[in-house]
């Protein structure tokens, strides 16, 4: 087998085996299950993840997904939480221990202090019969019947299972807990996934000039107004409303189409009943209108008055694209 067929069946072989395991794991998902989501929903502490090995690092995601999403969570490795790091745990805290085999030692070692403190234990292992499966108030089962590392060794089904367990709890709480679109901007005000969270038209239209003409305007300082505001496009204003609007394509095909343009007006080239959004809405939202309609360039209104524009190099700018 060539090198290159090597690499393609392995991936393959791994991605196949990991997806099988994933769609099992809705078999495990029963009673046990939402009794331990009810718990975390119900307690007035926080969350506490703790696990040895690769179960630790899929711990630390699984904390993160938990903040993110309105559960706020700790991480505590286990083997610092038996030389110190138990403090971390407060009365009302529940504690989740991730470990594949429930039998590694420092979880033989940890399991009994949390379970002195009267602090309610989660288990996430694959094995129901392991001293962590028989210590936990509830066990969320992340059974897999093998690893994609043929040797079965390297931890790599089994992660992602913890991983997906952890997603699970995650959205459930979500969901109990309303968390919104709203609440999560909160949490996630940085880089372009809370601007697509909280970017609003109005914040893009604020960093524009504000093209307009009337529609008895000449072609000849229409095209100015385009070229001075630098957005290839202006609206077309009557009576305080929008009744067009003219853009660069809009100029190209007037040249194409006629030698003599002297005595052309706004109102003879312009395209009628434009593209609008409103101030309000958000910026992602102003990006799914452009790439559905494949246009460049939105009008946006205030209370049906005409705001400013909203360009597509605006929002790739911000990284909405």
């Amino acid at each position: 087998m060539k090198l290159k067929e090597k690499i393609l069946t392995a991936a393959k072989e791994t991605i196949s085996i990991e997806a099988k395991a994933i769609a099992n794991l809705e078999n495990f998902i029963d009673n046990e299950f939402a009794e331990a989501v009810e718990e975390i929903y119900k307690s007035k502490g926080r969350v506490i993840l703790t696990g040895i090995g690769k179960s630790a690092v899929i711990a630390t995601k699984i904390v993160a997904t938990l903040n993110s999403t309105g559960t706020p969570a700790i991480f505590m490795h286990a083997a610092d939480a038996i030389h110190g790091d138990l403090g971390t745990i407060q009365k009302d805290d529940v504690v989740i221990c991730i470990s594949k085999s429930g039998n590694s030692p420092e979880i033989k070692v940890l399991v009994p202090y949390i379970k002195d403190f009267k602090n309610l234990l989660i288990g996430i292992t694959g094995d129901r019969d392991s001293f962590l499966g028989k210590e936990s108030d509830f066990v969320l089962n992340s059974f897999v019947e093998k690893e994609a590392c043929p040797n079965n060794l390297a931890p790599t089904t089994s992660t992602t299972a913890q991983m997906v367990i952890g997603d699970a709890l995650a959205i459930c709480l979500l969901k109990l807990k309303g968390f919104s679109r709203k609440d999560f901007a909160k949490y996630h005000p940085g880089g372009s996934l809370g601007k697509k969270l909280y970017l609003r038209v109005s914040d893009i239209t604020a960093q524009n000039m504000k093209p307009q003409v009337a529609p008895e305007t000449s072609v000849t300082d229409a095209i100015i107004e385009i070229s001075e505001k630098m957005l290839g496009v202006t609206a077309v204003i009557e009576d305080n409303k929008i009744i067009g609007i003219i853009t660069d394509g809009d100029i190209r095909r007037m040249l194409k189409n006629n030698t003599n343009f002297k005595a052309l007006t706004a109102r003879d080239i312009m395209s009628p009943a434009p593209k609008t959004i409103d101030q309000d809405a958000m910026a992602v939202d102003a990006l799914e209108m452009l790439e559905e309609n494949k246009i460049s360039q939105l009008l946006a209104l205030e209370n049906q008055t005409y705001a400013g524009v909203v360009h597509i190099h605006n929002l790739i700018r911000e990284g909405i694209l």
